[in-house]
C-alpha cells in the first residue's frame, strides 16, 4: 500500500529541516587514523573528509566531536549526538541507529608481530600460550573474541600496544589493517614490525544517525550520495592520499549512482558488544 502523498511531503519536509532551519547535526567519533583524526587542530581522515564532503553537497552543517568511543556510544544513546562516524552495525542498535545502504570504509583486522621475535599465524592454534595487545571494548572476529588459548591485554592506544610490541611486552597486535600501517608509520617503525598475511575477518563501517523524525530521508540521502562521490576522481585522490591505495579504473565514472565497487560488500559475523 502507498503511503498518502501528504506523508511523504512531511517526511521530505522533515529530512530538509537541517537546511531550512539552520540547525547542525551533531556527529561524534573517536580518532582512528587513517580513516579520521586530528592533526595540527585539523579534523583529517578518509572518512571524514568523505563524509564533510557528502554532508556539504546535500546542504547540512556539521559540528564534530572527537571522544573515546565508549563516551561517543554513550551520548548516542542518551540523545546528545545526532549520529556517529565510522560505527560498525550491531543488532542491538537497530532500535537506535539508521545506517545508509553505502559503507564509508572496511575495516581489515590482521595482526602484527616484532621481526625480533616472529609467530606466524594461521589458524587461532597458533596463538596459543600468547598475549595479543588489544584495544579495550573492540570486537574483531567471532573466532578471536571466542578464543580462549591466548591472553588479552589492552592498551589506551595503538600506539602504545605497538610500543609494548617493540619492548617485548606483548607478543602481538591486533588492529586494523590501514590503521596497523599508518601507526608504524608515524612511530617510524616499520622496518621492526611485520603483519601478517591471514585477515581474521572484515567488517564495513559507517555514518550512521539516531532515529528521529525525517532521519530516514536523510540517511536515504547520504548513501546514494556517498555512492556517487565514491565513483569520482575526488575519492580515488583521497584514497590514495591516506592508504596509498588506488582505485581500479572501471569504477571511476563521475556523476553515476551504481554501486561502488571501491568498498566490497563484505560482512563477518560479530558478537554483540558496545564496541566500535
Amino acid at each position: 500500500m502507498l503511503a498518502p502523498t501528504w506523508f511523504l511531503t512531511a517526511l521530505l519536509f522533515a529530512c530538509l529541516s537541517f537546511t531550512a532551519s539552520g540547525e547542525t547535526l551533531h556527529i561524534v567519533t573517536e580518532p582512528w587514523a587513517p580513516y579520521v583524526y586530528i592533526e595540527n587542530g585539523q579534523a583529517r581522515g578518509l572518512d571524514y573528509e568523505t563524509t564533510a564532503i557528502v554532508f556539504e553537497r546535500l546542504g547540512i552543517d556539521v559540528k564534530w566531536e572527537f571522544l573515546p568511543w565508549r563516551r561517543c556510544l554513550s551520548m548516542l544513546q542518551q540523545g546528545q549526538a545526532d549520529g556517529a562516524l565510522d560505527i560498525f552495525k550491531r543488532s542491538e542498535r537497530d532500535e537506535l541507529l539508521l545506517y545508509p545502504s553505502e559503507p564509508l570504509s572496511e575495516v581489515e583486522w590482521v595482526l602484527f608481530d616484532a621481526n625480533a621475535r616472529p609467530h606466524p599465524f594461521l589458524t587461532m592454534e597458533d596463538l596459543r600460550g600468547l598475549t595479543i595487545g588489544i584495544s579495550p571494548g573492540y570486537l574483531y572476529s567471532t573466532a578471536f573474541d571466542a578464543s580462549t588459548v591466548f591472553t588479552r591485554e589492552p592498551a589506551p592506544s595503538h600506539e602504545a600496544n605497538f610500543g609494548k610490541l617493540l619492548l617485548g611486552r606483548i607478543d602481538m597486535v591486533i588492529t586494523d589493517r590501514r590503521v596497523g600501517q599508518y601507526v608504524l608509520k608515524q612511530m617510524k617503525a616499520q622496518a621492526l614490525v611485520s603483519q601478517s598475511s591471514t585477515v581474521l575477518g572484515r567488517e564495513p563501517e559507517y555514518l550512521a544517525l539516531r532515529r528521529n523524525a525525517g532521519m530516514d530521508l536523510l540517511v536515504q540521502r547520504f548513501g546514494a550520495e556517498l555512492k556517487r562521490f565514491k565513483r569520482e576522481p575526488a575519492y580515488a585522490e583521497l584514497l590514495s592520499r591516506y592508504t596509498g591505495e588506488s582505485m581500479p579504473a572501471e569504477t571511476l565514472h563521475a556523476g553515476e549512482p551504481e554501486p561502488s565497487a571501491a568498498t566490497p560488500n563484505k560482512t563477518v559475523e560479530q558478537q554483540e558488544s558496545g564496541a566500535r
